[in-house]
């Protein structure tokens, strides 16, 4: 089986990262030999639709399952159109969430546990009002 796990750098004892779409690399390891390469995430500075990007990218590598701290709406999607699973929560280096995983203590994610961007909007209200009373009142 191959994983791909989100990774602030190149090497097995790089940190997670929490962010799937956003990630610098993705670590694929083959977990029947335990074989790995990183793979630069292109998508990580992308305007928009990272996080598609990247599912895109690992669902092209052949990739079963991915392990990371959050996945996004739209990733989800995508790798679940993929066949691929999702292992989130992950914390520590990449070997441990590796352990992790094959120890069974990873939660795969449903639908209803995936970050939704609802509410995130960013509120740019003008508060232009200029109270335009003349206060004459007897």
């Amino acid at each position: 089986m191959k994983i791909a796990v989100s990774s602030t750098g190149n090497t097995l004892n790089d940190m997670i990262d929490p962010r799937f779409g956003r990630c610098p690399y993705f670590i694929i390891v083959d977990m029947d030999t335990m074989d790995f390469e990183a793979m630069e995430n292109n998508s990580a500075n992308a305007m928009g639709g990272a996080g598609i990007q990247a599912s895109q990218a690992v669902i092209d590598r052949g990739v079963q399952a991915v392990i990371t701290g959050n996945v996004g709406p739209n990733a989800h999607s995508t790798l679940s159109a993929g066949n691929v699973k999702i292992f989130h929560g992950a914390q520590g280096n990449v070997q441990q969430a590796l352990d992790d995983f094959k120890a069974g203590k990873l939660q795969e994610a449903g639908s209803a546990t995936v970050a939704s961007h609802n509410g995130m909007g960013m509120g740019r209200g003008g508060g232009m009002g200029r109270g335009g009373g003349g206060g004459r009142g007897f």
